[in-house]
């Protein structure tokens, strides 16, 4: 008899697990997903053209909140759990729930689910969402231009529409974004790549994502998501940890299994930072992961105009993962606010509709900002219409991508972000040794 298993997911590593390791085995039968943190994830089905001939009709997909029920009426022997960017103590309790139920509870395999590239490849992931991977990413694909190196970049999976057409996904314009339909995002993190000219892949099959890259790409590098572990074996291993999070490197699933095996370790931000909370990440290091090489690297906030910021009553809107399920308070926009002396910081929630007002109601713990949410297009108006809204004298957008493509803001307003500066050393001499 097969064995029965759910996977627990956020519609990226969950599928990518059972394509590596369950799909087309017979003595496993994979149930059901269920799924969390995303908007408009669940209630769908896995199609069958990506889950293989044991899976006719293809895999339902179901709420996280659904679990314990069909824990109760399937027969189940094992949940596997494949998402990311959760406290340790989150996992625990769902391991509780599950094996209350006297089914067996196990967290997804790292290595298991690593695929091998025949060209070289460079993983950037981080301890937490919001770390600053971007930057990162972006150093070193223009690290790897310097060195003649055609660069390809593969992405994190956001797979929020259609499966079957999301399968193998190829971005090089801005024309690709629309005819993909990306969301909010989606090209947050494709967007920059495509301005810097590299070539971005992402999906759902990351076997054949794999295939088609390397056909093009002297060099690989991974774009990690949240804080999750690479899909593919890197020869250069990258975690990028945040001083504003000091800790968190031990305590979130599993950007803790980053931190221990990564070859660098890069704190960035440290110009923001305080200098004791550096040191407890170098601490950290030094006793989790001796043998890495542990950086510092100042993230300088770019804002084209500070003094139009002085005095005013500000609308801050922030990169939404990060400030919802990624849990941080602030980001590059309520700095930029402060150090340039804003009058007010306008917190945004009575002017609030629809499905951004939903988001203030799930994740009560967000700052004086506007999350930039834009995972549909009834998403983006109620974010539009909530920006256009609010009273306030300026809106700083602190989003990766220039959100004015998509909503039209109607005040004044000021595009503002981290950058990583060309000041390499150690960074640079470790991706030549990889490539040379």
């Amino acid at each position: 008899m097969s064995r029965k298993v759910i996977i627990m997911g956020a519609a990226g590593r969950d599928f990518h697990l059972f394509n590596c390791c369950y799909r087309d085995q017979p003595d496993i039968e994979v149930v059901a997903f269920t799924a969390t943190q995303i908007p408009h994830i669940d209630d769908r089905r896995y199609p069958a053209a990506l889950a293989g001939a044991m899976y006719p009709s293809g895999i339902p997909i179901y709420p996280e909140e659904d679990l314990d029920e069909l824990l109760a009426g399937k027969d189940i022997d094992e949940v596997i759990f494949a998402y990311s960017d959760v406290h340790s103590d989150y996992v625990d309790e769902r391991r509780k729930m599950v094996e209350s139920r006297g089914v067996a509870f196990s967290t997804f395999d790292t290595d298991a689910s690593m695929l091998q590239s025949t060209v070289p490849l460079i993983a950037i992931t981080a301890v937490r969402t919001g770390c600053g991977k971007s930057q990162v990413s972006r150093r070193i694909t223009d690290i790897l231009r310097e060195l003649g190196k055609k660069t390809v970049v593969i992405r994190h999976p956001m797979p929020y529409g259609d499966l079957t057409k999301q399968a193998v996904q190829r971005f090089e314009t801005y024309k690709d974004l629309d005819s993909h339909d990306c969301t909010i995002e989606e090209r947050e993190e494709y967007e920059p790549h495509i301005n810097n000219g590299v070539i971005v892949y992402a999906g759902v099959d990351y076997a054949a994502i794999l295939a088609e890259a390397e056909k093009e790409a002297d060099v690989i590098v991974w774009d990690g998501g949240n804080n999750d572990t690479p899909f593919y074996k890197p020869d250069l291993w990258i975690v990028v940890t945040d001083p504003h999070r000091a800790g968190h490197e031990l305590e979130y699933f599993p950007g803790t299994v980053n931190f221990e095996r990564a070859d660098i370790i890069l704190i960035g931000k440290v110009g923001y930072a305080d200098e004791s909370n550096i040191k407890v990440i170098e601490a950290n290091a030094r006793r989790l992961n001796p043998d890495a090489t542990v950086l510092r690297r100042n993230s300088p906030l770019h804002v084209p105009y500070p003094d139009a910021i002085t005095d005013k009553r500000v609308l801050v809107i922030e990169d939404g993962p990060t400030t919802t399920h990624g849990g941080m308070p602030f980001g590059a926009g309520v700095l930029a606010a402060m150090e340039n002396h804003a009058g007010e910081l306008v917190d945004p929630r009575p002017w609030a509709v629809g499905e951004i007002a939903a988001t203030f109601e799930q994740y009560p713990e967000i700052g004086d900002l506007l999350p930039a949410m834009g995972y549909g297009d009834n998403q983006i108006r109620d974010l539009e219409a909530t920006v256009n809204a609010v009273d306030c004298d300026l809106v700083l957008v602190a989003t990766p991508i220039d959100l004015t493509r998509l909503i039209d803001i109607e005040k004044a307003h000021m595009r503002i972000g981290y950058s990583l500066p060309p000041d390499d050393g150690a960074l640079t001499e470790a991706v030549k040794r990889i490539v040379s």
